[in-house]
Order: C-alpha cells, then sequence, then structure tokens
C-alpha cells in the first residue's frame, strides 16, 4: 500500500480535473493551465498534486484560482528501478532526438500521474501536464471510458501508433494503483519514455481521443495543414516550454508563447480564440 494524496480540503464534486507539479517552473505553469480551465466555466474540481519539490510559498500563485492542493510523494519504487530512470541513464539510453525537455524535467516525477488512481474521492479524473493550456470546454471527456488518451502526433502519419499521456482520462481506484505498482517496479523493468511507454502497456486497448484534445505545439510547424482553432481544445507545449527562453524553437513558436504568456499573466488573452491566424505552410488557400 502507498499513502494517498493529502488534501487541503474535501472534493466538492465527483469529477476533478488534475495536473501534477513536482518545481517551480511546473508551478508556473499550472497557473497559466488553471487560468484556461477557469475561463471555460467547468464545472468540475480544479486538482493539483504537488510533491516535495515545491514549496509551500510556491503554491501561492496558484491560490487565486482556488485548486483543490494534494501533497503527494514519489511512487515508492526501488533503487535499482530509480536508477534505471535516472534522469542521465534513461536520456542516454532513450535519447529525445525530435526536441530538448528543460533541465529541470526529472523521469522519475513523471510516474507520479498514476497516484490519480488513488483519488477515489471522484468518479472520474481527467488528467492534463501543468504545460498545457485548455482552450475549449472539455467536460464531456468525463462521460468517455478508461482509458482514452490522444495520439503522440506531431511530426508524421506514423505518430498515430502511440499515444501522449499529456493528456487522459482515468476512473479512480486503489485495486487499479495497486496493480499497476506491480506490473511498474518487476525486475530489469525499463520504460523507455517512462509514464507514457508504462500507460500504453497497462492499457494496450486505450482508446484514442482527437488530437484537437491534445494538439502538440510542434503540430504548428510540422504539420501546419492539421492546425484548426476552431476545434484545438488544448493546447500541450511538448518538450521546450512557453516560459524558457532563448532555445532554438522560440523563433518558429512564438505565436503559441505569446499566446500562453497571456494566459500566464491574463493580460490580452484573444476574446475568441478560434478566430486566432494559423502558421503559414506553402499552398495554403487565403480566405476570400
Amino acid at each position: 500500500m502507498s499513502d494517498a494524496p493529502e488534501f487541503d480540503r474535501a472534493p466538492s464534486g465527483t469529477f476533478a480535473y488534475v495536473t501534477l507539479v513536482t518545481n517551480r517552473d511546473y508551478v508556473l505553469g499550472a497557473s497559466a493551465l488553471l487560468r484556461s480551465l477557469r475561463r471555460t466555466d467547468t464545472g468540475a474540481d480544479l486538482v493539483v498534486l504537488f510533491t516535495p519539490g515545491v514549496e509551500e510559498q510556491d503554491l501561492e500563485l496558484l491560490r487565486p484560482f482556488n485548486p483543490r492542493l494534494g501533497r503527494c510523494e514519489r511512487l515508492p519504487t526501488t533503487a535499482a528501478f530509480n536508477e534505471r530512470h535516472e534522469r542521465g541513464r534513461l536520456h542516454a539510453a532513450a535519447p529525445f532526438t525530435k526536441g530538448g525537455k528543460p533541465v529541470f524535467h526529472t523521469p522519475l516525477d513523471n510516474f507520479v500521474k498514476l497516484r490519480l488512481w488513488q483519488l477515489e474521492d471522484y468518479e472520474k479524473v481527467v488528467f492534463i501536464d501543468a504545460d498545457a493550456l485548455v482552450l475549449k470546454n472539455c467536460d464531456k471527456l468525463f462521460g468517455y471510458p478508461e482509458f482514452c488518451a490522444a495520439p503522440n502526433v506531431y511530426e508524421s502519419l506514423a505518430d498515430f501508433q502511440r499515444m501522449n499521456s499529456g493528456v487522459f482520462t482515468a476512473r479512480p481506484d486503489q485495486a487499479t494503483f495497486e496493480a499497476m505498482l506491480a506490473r511498474l517496479d518487476q525486475r530489469d523493468a525499463f520504460w523507455r519514455r517512462t509514464d507514457q511507454t508504462f500507460l500504453e502497456s497497462f492499457f494496450p486497448d486505450w482508446h484514442g481521443l482527437p488530437v484537437f484534445y491534445n494538439m502538440l505545439q510542434y503540430v504548428w510547424f510540422n504539420l501546419p495543414e492539421l492546425w484548426d482553432w476552431k476545434q484545438i481544445h488544448v493546447l500541450h507545449y511538448q518538450y521546450e516550454k512557453p516560459w524558457q527562453s532563448g532555445h532554438d524553437k522560440a523563433d518558429r513558436l512564438g505565436p503559441l508563447i505569446d499566446l500562453w504568456r497571456a494566459f500566464a499573466t491574463g493580460d490580452g488573452i484573444p476574446p475568441d480564440l478560434s478566430a486566432l491566424p494559423g502558421p503559414e505552410f506553402p499552398g495554403k488557400r487565403q480566405a476570400s
């Protein structure tokens, strides 16, 4: 048995959006995410799980959005498991070749997402990474089955074969959580993309959400024909984060970074997100 998250107050409903913050950088990200969720008029609880890497004073940035805060620990994995999934060793064995992970990225923290299955106060939860924005109401996802996630599409059609764990649906259940722990830390187990690879294995028949429920930012320049502001529900800043400066994708992602900054500050959020201009690409038809 692993200790469940400890919350600052009782739930107010049976559904919740949940995010995870493991350091000050992701607290900043979560502030933009929570503001974006509040703008959708959702009736669900907003829940932030935080690990010991976050100080109490850091959480003050989130309190204006009235989230339910839950303190939790990393999973009780063995020393051998932790060594295999240490940042340097993991990235050497499974390097990121398509984009850059920030220095604050700690792979072991990713597995804390599995604690969503301990949140038995809720009937259904939807997880959203703290480096994302919700642009349209997503409450209908609470009616979707377990386990739903969008494909990891950002470069080619081949990406549809893999899921991205930045957005997913779950039905909390302690028995499921215990089964996950038993599967996770088996002898010599190595999860190449941490929680993402594990969840693909644990839910081999995962249900595919439309890409618009987890639109990865690289689609903006890799697959611009797929970009449609009218349909995008969740925009996910995978790889380089919008609060980072000076990275080599900053110029190409400029409009998306500007949008995130508007949500982070609350200043200059476009009144009609569906009317934003899309990416330019050869052969794009101009509106008449």
